[in-house]
């Protein structure tokens, strides 16, 4: 059942269409927040006119967080939430961008974005431009590859421990026990077409 929207939500919704024309690729409710859709080179001009336009005032970025869809060309939704405490309003902007993507850094209008940003370049590997210090943020140094990504394995490609031998950090390849990576998630302790033993107790 869809969550009715708020009047003022759709007002605010219409006013955002005739303030920002064009620059807005598309405009929807999730959640009872509005969410509106753009082009990766209107963010900057559009977080100004939300922080700065007297009937917006969202002076506060909450977050900034990635989405990755990797059957798509563009594979990644970049994500910002932000709160208006004078209007009592929230706000979604979402924009789509490929691996090669150069996504503008928002830290010149929200300093905030500076930890947000890092962690959607460590963890899905966007690119953010004229950020200041586009380094990881979550993972140790030299680590290989994106943990967010969907195509990233869940048992990653090292591992981690502490050498007794040579008093210090190790690295080392994954050993698996087991195969996960290609794991078919059938147990031999159910949906088999035969009893195991003990089961008739449970029929019985």
């Amino acid at each position: 059942m869809a969550l009715k929207v708020d009047q003022s939500l759709e007002d605010y919704a219409d006013y955002l269409g005739l303030a920002l024309g064009d620059k807005l690729d598309n405009t929807s409710y999730t959640f009872g927040e509005l969410t509106i859709e753009i082009a990766p080179e209107n963010l900057l001009n559009i977080l100004r006119f939300l922080r700065d336009d007297s009937q917006s005032q969202f002076v506060n970025l909450t977050d900034i967080c990635g989405v990755d869809w990797p059957g798509r060309v563009r594979r990644f939704d970049v994500v910002y939430h932000l709160l208006s405490p004078k209007q009592n309003m929230r706000i979604r902007i979402k924009l789509q961008a490929g691996e090669e993507t150069l996504v503008p850094s928002a830290v010149g209008v929200f300093p905030g974005a500076d930890w947000f940003e890092r962690e959607a370049y460590d963890m899905y590997g966007i690119l953010f431009s004229g950020h200041p210090d586009l380094r990881r943020l979550l993972t140790d140094y030299g680590f290989q590859g994106h943990p967010l990504r969907k195509d990233f394995p869940t048992t990653g490609f090292v591992e981690v421990r502490y050498d007794e031998a040579v008093k210090r950090v190790v690295y080392e390849p994954v050993k698996l026990a087991q195969e996960f990576r290609q794991f078919d998630f059938e147990s031999p302790w159910e949906g088999t077409e035969y009893e195991l033993p003990g089961d008739e107790k449970a029929s019985g």
